[in-house]
């Protein structure tokens, strides 16, 4: 899939327990999102994972959705995805959320005002 000059890559990452697979494969969990920064909705997203319709699936979970909005990822997370990595994949966002937002340099966007600014 190609990708516009106004989409940014942002990956997001998180630790997860030592008896899961992903750790042992890994040594970390992450999450890739493809974000159109016009509108900061996520439009093509992936994870570490060690069965592709796991990642697969965290696509449906992302895709579609506002980078800035994250109580509603996170509880779409809680309520759809119900593997061992359920936490990390809600850390690994948020960590990608704080990196878009720095990503952003400054930019004033809609319905978020960098720190520092009043």
């Amino acid at each position: 899939m190609p990708y516009d000059k106004d989409t940014i890559y942002i990956i997001g990452d998180a630790q997860v327990s030592v008896n899961n697979p992903i750790t042992q494969q890994f040594n970390a969990f992450f999450i890739g999102l493809v974000v159109d920064t016009t509108n900061h909705k996520i439009i093509d997203a992936g994870c570490s994972s060690t069965i592709p319709l796991t990642s697969e699936f965290v696509r449906t979970i992302f895709i579609g959705h506002h980078m800035l909005h994250f109580d509603q990822v996170a509880e779409e997370i809680r309520r759809r995805y119900h593997g061992s990595s359920q936490k990390a994949l809600i850390v690994a966002y948020k960590d990608a959320q704080k990196k878009y937002k720095l990503a952003l340099n400054g930019r004033e966007v809609s319905g978020y005002l960098p720190s520092g600014t009043v």
